[in-house]
């Protein structure tokens, strides 16, 4: 199905034609025919398959159509990373460069004064994380009364997060459900979400895509199984064989992520890591640069794994095996999106291949394996230097070059 078929108004066609946006893709093709004429929908399909398109189409076309809120927002987008926000307000942006609507970008870590301000000055659309909003909807700084579209984007990653809470506290400050449109997206749809679903959504349509066939057809998986000791240099090996462009690494701690960094710096492999707590400002700067191709390595933790668009991914490796299931469906997600092709390779360590057999149930089908040859694997690596401990004082634990210190005999009484 073609977007000129829909009979768009023409300041959203024409955003639609300046992002390059000309065949609906089989979640579009199935969810807008529905959103576009009113009803709620709770779509699941798989990462990259434009989900996140089709619930801003959705909403402009609404906006559009009706008249405006007073200076209150007038559509909710909620999303469980700042990450994810960022993406989906860069996303509205382009698809509604004609529409002439105020969007605004509502996450922590960043520009409080300044988003706080421009919030109770008026803005036609807000995209953000629960906590800060909340935190300014108990200042009173604006009312989510005029909302008429509410979208939830990875709901399932709300529940993970332990956002339910705070969505019941949102939801309760919005018109009721049958005064509003409601629509879901999220590559998985289990029990606990659908139950939500019914709970603030007025009688949606369930549309599942490739529902079961959670993992992509054009992403090549492989699996290596390999002893936690020598996984740094099978990995080596690996970026050095393949033809890598641009690479997510992901792993399942900040300290194992900080310490792959520090072996991939001391071997001349340019790379930067990005978790939780990971300040915003340098986060949001090192994910641009991955963006715009700068840094060819990104290593993170699963707080990347979720709807992140990034062009141009040729390879996804799990450094760590994930130990919820469903986050080995997000994060290869990030490679192959929108009809391209990706690989994705998972090492498989003593620790990582207890979640194998979950991880291969989950996603229907086993991993295909290879076996690393051992010439594949480089042994004369540089190792990373030890990190300094803190001490009593700033020299606490520094050697000095005459060699270790040695400790003062204890005089015999």
């Amino acid at each position: 199905m073609l977007f000129q078929a829909l009979t768009l108004p023409e300041p959203l066609s024409q955003g639609i034609d300046e992002a390059g946006f000309t065949e609906c893709t089989p979640i579009q093709a199935l969810t807008l025919p529905l959103t576009l004429g009113g009803k709620d929908v709770a779509g699941q399909g798989q990462t990259g398959t434009g989900k996140t398109a089709a619930f801003l189409i959705t909403l402009f076309d609404r906006l559009l159509r009706q008249a405006g809120g007073g200076g209150q927002p007038r559509a909710l987008i909620l999303a469980p990373t700042r990450e994810l926000v960022v993406q989906i307000e860069h996303d509205a942006r382009l698809l509604g460069a004609h529409c002439g609507f105020s969007i605004l970008a509502v996450y922590g870590g960043v520009d409080y004064q300044k988003q706080r301000e421009t919030l109770r000055a008026g803005v036609d659309i807000v995209i953000g994380t629960p906590g800060r909003l909340i935190d300014y909807l108990k200042q009173k700084v604006c009312s989510l009364k005029a909302v008429d579209m509410l979208v939830i984007d990875e709901a399932d990653r709300m529940f993970d997060l332990g956002f339910i809470g705070d969505l019941r506290y949102i939801l309760r400050s919005l018109p009721p459900y049958d005064r509003r449109q409601n629509l879901m997206f999220s590559a998985t749809l289990n029990h606990r979400v659908m139950e939500l679903a019914y709970e603030f959504m007025n009688m949606p349509e369930e549309v599942r895509v490739d529902a079961d066939q959670l993992t992509a057809a054009n992403i090549e998986e492989v699996l290596y199984h390999v002893a936690s000791k020598e996984k740094f240099s099978l990995l080596l090996g690996l970026l050095r064989r393949e033809a890598m462009e641009r690479v997510m690494i992901f792993v399942n701690t900040k300290r194992e992520g900080e310490r792959l960094q520090a072996l991939m710096t001391a071997n001349d492999c340019k790379s930067r890591m990005i978790s939780g707590d990971v300040a915003q400002e340098k986060r949001l700067k090192i994910m641009r640069d991955f963006k715009a191709g700068k840094l060819p390595v990104l290593i993170a933790t699963d707080v990347a794994s979720r709807g992140l668009h990034i062009e141009g991914v040729s390879h996804v490796i799990n450094y760590d095996l994930p130990e919820d299931s469903e986050d080995y469906v997000h994060r290869i997600g990030r490679t192959a999106r929108a009809g391209a092709t990706g690989k994705a390779i998972s090492l498989a360590d003593e620790r990582g291949a207890l979640s194998l057999e979950a991880i291969e149930a989950y996603i229907g089908h086993p991993i295909p394996t290879e076996w690393a040859e051992d010439d594949l694997f480089v042994t004369d690596f540089k190792r990373a230097a030890r990190p300094v401990r803190s001490g009593k004082g700033p020299n606490a634990n520094r050697i000095p070059e005459g060699g270790a210190k040695k400790r003062p005999r204890r005089r015999r009484s």
